[in-house]
């Protein structure tokens, strides 16, 4: 049996160039910015182009462009082949939401291929309107437009899945010194959302909040001090906290050893490279 595996991530800029542009996808998708097209669309235009200065100069960081689709091709491969053994033919495809491949591109693809079968895989574990949600819902209305009408399945969300959880937990295991444990403070920080989303029924903090929780529990080590943040705040409304930058200053005053997790992201892209690495180490 034919099986077809859609791969969906934010996707990035690949060129200077392309972060206007990118910038614009992201803002004007309704699932972000919640009005009426009418009005999100040149609010999406004003928005991107302000912030593209600033977003130029953190892909000048990371070498003009994000890394992200690179490492997406990584992880399509690594599961092409732990399903040879299946004995069912998989192909993996990528979709990104607001850079290419985008969907209406990958489900030409699709087609060519003819699977018997399609299965959405979002690489964000933990579920939201505004990442999972919203590619699942491109995808499905792109397929309708394109006619394409084949058996789909969904993985909507893994917040807590053995594998994923023992990955993180073997790599923190490798920074922490038990030797020093009582002065370390584990930060586990997660992409922001604005509270009114959460408010609205948005599963994703708790579904983070559930990671979090099965890791300690995993880490198994007593007296562990941790703390769940929120990074990557932009624009006016509050959002859901404590915020990332805050967190380190006030552990860093008490002279903590810090080790930061990226919980929610299985990609390095602007967010780990630049925000974590860079602006945050400072």
């Amino acid at each position: 049996m034919k099986k077809a595996v859609i791969l969906f991530n934010l996707g990035g800029p690949d060129s200077l160039k392309a972060v206007e542009p990118f910038l614009f996808n992201l803002f004007n998708d309704p699932a972000i910015i919640s009005l009426p097209t009418i009005f999100r669309y040149p609010l999406a235009k004003l928005i991107s182009k302000r912030r593209t200065p600033t977003a130029k100069a953190i892909y000048e960081e990371m070498g003009g462009k994000s890394p992200i689709l690179e490492e997406t091709e990584k992880q399509a491969k690594a599961i092409e082949k732990s399903l040879e053994k299946d004995k069912d033919d998989y192909k993996c495809f990528i979709a990104m939401r607001c850079w290419h491949p985008r969907a209406e591109d990958v489900v030409k693809e699709v087609k060519k291929f003819n699977p018997e079968q399609i299965i959405l895989l979002p690489l964000y574990p933990q579920f939201s309107n505004a990442t999972s949600g919203s590619s699942i819902k491109e995808w499905l209305s792109t397929c309708k437009k394109a006619n394409l009408k084949t058996e789909t399945k969904i993985v909507c969300c893994y917040p807590t899945e053995k594998s994923f959880i023992l990955s993180y937990v073997n790599l923190i295991k490798e920074k922490i010194n038990m030797d020093n444990i009582a002065e370390t403070t584990l930060i586990f920080s997660a992409h922001g959302l604005p509270e009114n989303k959460i408010k609205q029924g948005d599963p994703y903090q708790w579904q983070v909040e559930h990671t979090v929780s099965e890791l300690v529990k995993k880490l198994s080590i007593k007296n562990l001090n941790y703390i769940l943040s929120y990074q990557s705040r932009v624009g006016p409304l509050k959002w859901i906290g404590p915020s990332t930058d805050v967190v380190i200053m006030k552990e860093a005053q008490k002279h903590k050893i810090l080790i930061i997790v990226p919980v929610a992201f299985v990609s390095e892209h602007s967010e780990t490279l630049v925000e974590l690495d860079i602006e945050y180490k400072k």
